[in-house]
């Protein structure tokens, strides 16, 4: 291997028909969560649905996905069982989590389906990406009408109810430019780099400590992936070399954005690793202590967002909130799903298949999440479902290449 596998132009994306379109509309509107039920989960319900009676077909591979899932969902029903008074809050909290397990398998069945929709459903997350790190920049500094709308606690979030999600959402598109701009012909690479560092200022205005991380850690991942995949020194030079100046390009970009008292008095306040409200009485801390015990003495959970209403919080902790909102059954049905994706992800990582580049980019993203859950909760967060899918919908494209490879061995 002497070059790395490039991810397909956008003008192969431009060559669709009209399920790709169906397709890259729902990718695109995973951009734009205000409120609940969201655009999304409307349009994704009823693009489900319609495929589901057109003939989706789940595999052995989705099916594996479809049934962690459900066990994981069982146990937020059962834990719905023990609340003194079921509310309405609760119940929307689990058709959300529904919903969300269902279009995991949804988007992995299709990508299992056909390969090219890979790269419709990256272009179509990019273009929404871009539109709402656009507007979120925009509204910080107050240049279009409803600024208000569109900003949080003096952060940034976009067209989402919180920055700490719309940081996070911008990493993927973020890791896929960036993979583009190393691997692909540097004749396109300006305009790919103009949006890497759009939203890069988005995660950046988000003022989210998570983002933050889960931006370099994803950066960093995979950069140290692509040199460890290619062989070739000069390609290495190269990534090395557009490493290096992509980094001078975003301090320089910090330092200008740095000039703004209203951005610098925010960062520095932000830019500490811990927060006053992280070690209150009741901080973030002390609640995953308390959740923790609450869980070991209630197997089947206290019920969705009670913990929230008990402590004025919810736990941030994806583990505690798993334990909690879905029992013992919900969190070891989570525990298996994250565990297997991780290894079996990173056992089909470094192959030379044309659909490497997407599962490079999902996965070091999907690595950042896990590792994140441990301070905030990504739950219910519609790119993570995304991502699973994606990751997933690689596996079964993996599975039939060695079903494949090992038919033509037995022929021959």
């Amino acid at each position: 291997m002497t070059a790395a596998a490039s991810i397909p132009d956008r003008r192969y994306v431009l060559r669709i028909n009209p399920a790709k379109a169906f397709i890259g509309l729902g990718a695109f509107l995973s951009g734009f969560v205000i409120n609940e039920p969201a655009p999304y989960e409307l349009y994704m319900s009823g693009l489900i649905g319609v495929w589901f009676i057109l003939g989706l077909r789940i595999s052995a591979n989705a099916a594996s996905l479809l049934a962690l899932l459900v066990f994981f969902n069982v146990g937020g029903l059962l834990s719905l069982t023990t609340m003194a008074e079921l509310d309405f809050d609760a119940v929307l909290y689990m058709a959300v989590s529904l919903f969300l397990a269902l279009s995991a398998v949804f988007f992995a069945a299709i990508i299992e389906q056909d390969e090219s929709r890979l790269a419709t459903i990256f272009y179509a997350y990019l273009a929404g990406a871009l539109v709402t790190a656009t507007i979120g920049i925009a509204a910080y500094f107050y240049l279009i009408p409803g600024s208000e709308a569109f900003i949080l606690y003096d952060r940034a979030k976009g067209t989402f109810q919180d920055p700490n999600v719309f940081g996070p959402f911008l990493i993927l598109p973020i890791v896929f430019l960036l993979h583009s701009i190393l691997s692909g012909p540097l004749l396109t690479a300006p305009l790919r780099i103009a949006a890497f560092l759009v939203l890069s200022f988005g995660v950046f205005l988000s003022f989210s400590r998570a983002a933050w991380g889960l931006y370099f850690l994803s950066v960093a991942l995979l950069i140290l992936l692509m040199l460890l995949k290619e062989n070739a020194p000069a390609f290495r030079m190269k990534i090395i070399g557009l490493s290096i100046a992509g980094l001078g390009l975003l301090v320089v970009a910090l330092v200008i954005a740095l000039q703004f008292e209203q951005v610098s008095s925010l960062f520095a306040d932000r830019a500490q690793l811990v927060q006053s409200y992280d070690t209150a009485v009741y901080g973030r801390f002390a609640r995953h202590g308390i959740g923790f015990y609450m869980a070991m003495e209630h197997p089947l959970g206290i019920g969705p967002v009670v913990f929230g209403t008990i402590y004025g919080e919810d736990t941030h902790n994806i583990w505690l909130k798993a334990l909690l909102d879905y029992g013992w059954l919900g969190f070891a049905s989570y525990f298996t799903l994250i565990a297997l994706t991780l290894s079996v992800g990173f056992k089909c990582l470094l192959r030379d298949r044309t659909w490497q580049p997407f599962l490079l980019c999902a996965y070091v993203v999907f690595v950042g999440h896990v590792l994140i859950g441990t301070v905030i909760d990504t739950d219910h967060w519609r790119h993570f479902y995304l991502i699973l899918g994606l990751i997933w919908g690689c596996f079964g494209l993996e599975r039939r290449y060695q079903r494949e490879r090992s038919k033509k061995a037995t022929r021959s």
